[in-house]
């Protein structure tokens, strides 16, 4: 791949003295050993961290997504032309993408997103994977300007959503809103990060940046969708949604959440509009899922996977581009897709969207409120020292909406249970 995706924005050397590592290496060590990515440990995926054992977690599922990116690009390489294969990205690139998805997200999951969305809505907004590019670019230890300092590509990859933030509506004079849920967050980078984003696209022609950087203008929350997203973005996507769609439904499986009724009255009829000799399997599947034996779900669960990553394909979605890396995405056949999506459907609406996990949402929601308002109350009291000379910097040069930033960012880098004490130390007795 030519020298300007491996490009650091650092401009550091590519490698240091003795160092055979190639750049993708680099960049998946500086993720792994990364503050922000071992908080993962402590940050829900869908079940509160802290409430089963067994329950997945924001790291095991990176975990997860990222063996899920590996074997996608194993099945690539033995089923795409010569052309294709030189396109694909390295092993250790794939890994960075899938275990530094999440990093960006909030303590209590989307939830928490949503939250710190509303309070930031007059400083810029707030989106977990906007966080994620801040904190690869900016916010870690690594380098004191520019973060983890990651290659071009690997920062490419991680955009999801390759925009910035449209202009938000205001939220009413009042720190709750008697709901969230017209305050979903718009998909989007952080215009304060616009620099970054600049950077990472340089390489683009001025045409092809206009075409990758389409929107779709909505009416309500989230605002914008945009349209594309990068080759290794794709691939990291998918893997993203394969470890959610069957392997939190293992999760919800096991704990008793979701039930074999309610499996049939979901998934028959997506089932039976299946290709024929996928649906004959999904039928014995769904048997195994439900199966007494522990290593007959284990089975259906790998079947599963299998299935989806034995179907990936490269596919051509931007043809007037010129940059091969915008070009393409990896996807699925309609069958394929059509039943990740419903299984990914199942996990929302007998797990998320169950009462018991939407009551504890709300109540973490609102404690993400009493925490932001506090500390935008009294920063100079409340604020860790570290914490508080960036704002005060940030205050003094920039003005109240890059102050607020920094009090978002110290907000979401907590996780689940750092947010559960300070709740307690600043408001309960």
């Amino acid at each position: 791949m030519t020298e300007h995706w491996q490009a650091r924005r650092s401009n550091a050397p590519l490698q240091r003295p003795g160092d055979l590592r190639n750049a993708w290496q680099r960049d998946r060590a500086r993720v792994l050993h990364s503050a922000a990515f071992r908080r993962l440990q402590s940050k829900t995926q869908i079940m509160n961290v802290g409430e089963n054992d067994f329950y997945r977690t924001r790291l095991t599922h990176s975990l997860e997504a990222s063996q899920i990116g590996s074997s996608l690009i194993n099945q690539l390489q033995h089923v795409c032309s010569a052309e294709e294969r030189a396109l694909l990205p390295d092993l250790n690139l794939m890994e960075t993408l899938c275990l530094a998805h999440d990093i960006g997200h909030p303590p209590f999951g989307h939830g928490g997103e949503t939250a710190l969305n509303y309070k930031m809505l007059a400083s810029g907004g707030f989106e977990g994977n906007g966080q994620t590019f801040r904190i690869v670019g900016k916010l870690e230890a690594y380098h004191p300007e520019h973060g983890m300092d990651l290659t071009r590509r690997s920062l490419l990859g991680l955009l999801k959503y390759p925009v910035l933030m449209p202009e938000l509506p205001q939220s009413p004079e009042h720190d709750k809103p008697g709901s969230l849920s017209q305050w979903k967050p718009a998909k989007a980078l952080f215009a304060c990060d616009a620099d970054l984003l600049d950077w990472v696209l340089e390489p683009l022609s001025e045409a092809d940046r206009k075409l990758f950087q389409q929107v779709d203008v909505l009416a309500a929350s989230p605002w914008q969708r945009s349209r594309h997203k990068s080759l290794d973005a794709s691939m990291m996507e998918l893997a993203d949604d394969i470890a959610y769609g069957v392997h939190d439904l293992e999760d919800a499986v096991v704990t008793g959440t979701l039930n074999e009724k309610q499996w049939h009255q979901h998934m028959d009829a997506v089932v039976d509009h299946l290709e024929p000799e996928l649906t004959t399997l999904m039928h014995k599947l769904g048997r195994q899922l439900f199966a007494n034996e522990h290593h007959e779900r284990k089975n259906a669960i790998g079947a599963l996977v299998n299935i989806f990553v034995t179907k990936v394909r490269l596919e051509v979605v931007l043809p007037e581009a010129d940059e091969p890396l915008i070009r393409f995405n990896a996807t699925l056949p309609e069958s394929e897709r059509l039943l990740l999506n419903s299984l990914k459907a199942v996990v929302f609406e007998h797990v998320i969207n169950q009462p018991s996990i939407q009551q504890l949402r709300w109540r973490s929601q609102n404690m993400l409120l009493d925490l932001f308002a506090a500390f935008h109350t009294e920063p100079e009291r409340l604020l860790p020292r570290n914490t508080r000379a960036r704002w005060r910097a940030a205050m003094d040069n920039q003005g109240a909406a890059a102050a607020d930033r920094i009090l978002c960012d110290y907000i979401a880098g907590m996780t689940d249970d750092y947010a559960e004490r300070m709740y307690r130390n600043l408001f309960l007795t």
